[in-house]
C-alpha cells in the first residue's frame, strides 16, 4: 500500500467521531481517507472517535488514522486503535526518536510525519529519514501560528515549505503533502495554495471538505502543455544531448523529470 502513499495526490480529512461521514468521504474522490482523532474531536469525544475508527478498520475499509501528538493524554490509546490502518499521520513530528518509537509499537504501519512547528522543519531531514517514513506532510496552521504569520501567506510560509521538500528529496521520501486551505469556498485561493505548491515541489494535498478534493487534484496533476513536453523528451532522448522543441537540451536530469512528469500523468 505505500504505493498509493507516495503517489495519492488528495487526502481529505473526515473527524473520527462522525462515522456518518466515513463512507462519504471514501466515496468523494480522494485518494487518501485520513480519519483524525486530533484536531477534529474534542477531548470528550476522544475514546468514542477511537471506537468507530476501530470498526471502520475491522470492516476492511483503508485509511490513513491521525492520531494525537506524543505525550498528549490521548496518544497511547490512539496508537492502540490505529493497528489496521493504512498508515499513521503523527502531529507535531519532531525527532526520528519518537518515529521510530512508534514504528515499534505498530511494526509494518507506514508513518506520515506531519511537520508542524519550527522544531520539526529545523530536523526535517532527521524526520524524513526514520525508517516507517513514507511521505511527510506539512502542518501550515499550527507552524503559522508558532511564527506569528498569517498561515495564508505563501510568502511567509515559503522557507519551511521548501525545506521540506529538500528533505523529502534528501531522504529518497516521496514529495511532500502541503497544508490545508481553510478558505472551503474560496475557490481562487484553494487553486493559488494548490499552485504555490505544486511549483515548489508538493505532489500532494491535505483537505478539509469534500468540495476541495477535485480542484485539488486536477491542480496537483501535470498540465496537458507539461505532458506534452515531457512527451517530446522522451522521444527524442538518446544517449547524448540533443535539442528539443524551444531548442532547450535533453540530458539525463531533464529525462528524468520528463519521465516523473508522465508517471504522475498516469502515463
Amino acid at each position: 500500500m505505500n504505493e498509493l502513499l507516495t503517489v495519492a495526490k488528495t487526502f481529505l480529512f473526515v473527524p473520527g467521531h462522525r462515522p456518518d461521514r466515513f463512507a462519504k468521504a471514501a466515496a468523494s474522490g480522494a485518494d487518501v481517507v485520513i480519519l483524525d482523532l486530533e484536531d477534529a474531536v474534542a477531548p470528550d469525544r476522544k475514546e468514542a472517535a477511537r471506537e468507530h475508527v476501530r470498526t471502520w478498520l475491522a470492516e476492511g475499509h483503508q485509511a490513513v488514522v491521525r492520531i494525537n501528538a506524543a505525550g498528549t493524554p490521548w496518544y497511547h490509546e490512539d496508537v492502540a486503535s490505529a493497528g489496521r490502518a493504512l498508515a499513521v499521520m503523527l502531529p507535531k513530528a519532531e525527532t526520528r526518536a519518537e518515529i521510530d518509537s512508534l514504528a515499534g509499537r505498530l511494526p509494518g504501519v507506514p508513518i506520515l510525519p506531519l511537520v508542524e512547528t519550527a522544531a520539526g522543519i529545523a530536523g526535517a531531514v532527521e524526520v524524513c529519514g526514520a525508517d516507517a517514513v513514507v511521505r511527510p506532510a506539512f502542518g501550515s496552521v499550527d507552524l503559522a501560528v508558532q511564527l506569528g504569520v498569517d498561515h495564508r501567506s505563501h510568502e511567509a510560509l515559503r522557507y519551511a515549505r521548501s525545506a521540506l521538500v529538500v528533505a523529502a528529496a534528501a531522504t529518497g521520501r516521496a514529495a511532500p503533502i502541503d497544508g490545508v486551505t481553510t478558505a472551503l469556498d474560496d475557490e481562487a485561493a484553494l487553486a493559488a495554495d494548490v499552485d504555490h505548491a505544486k511549483t515548489l515541489g508538493f505532489t500532494g494535498k491535505l483537505c478539509v471538505h469534500p468540495r476541495q478534493v477535485a480542484a485539488a487534484s486536477r491542480g496537483l496533476a501535470p498540465s496537458d502543455g507539461e505532458v506534452e513536453w515531457a512527451r517530446e523528451v522522451i522521444a527524442r532522448a538518446g544517449d547524448g544531448s540533443v535539442a528539443v522543441a524551444g531548442g532547450q537540451m535533453v540530458d539525463k536530469p531533464v529525462e528524468a523529470r520528463a519521465r516523473a512528469i508522465l508517471k504522475r500523468a498516469g502515463h
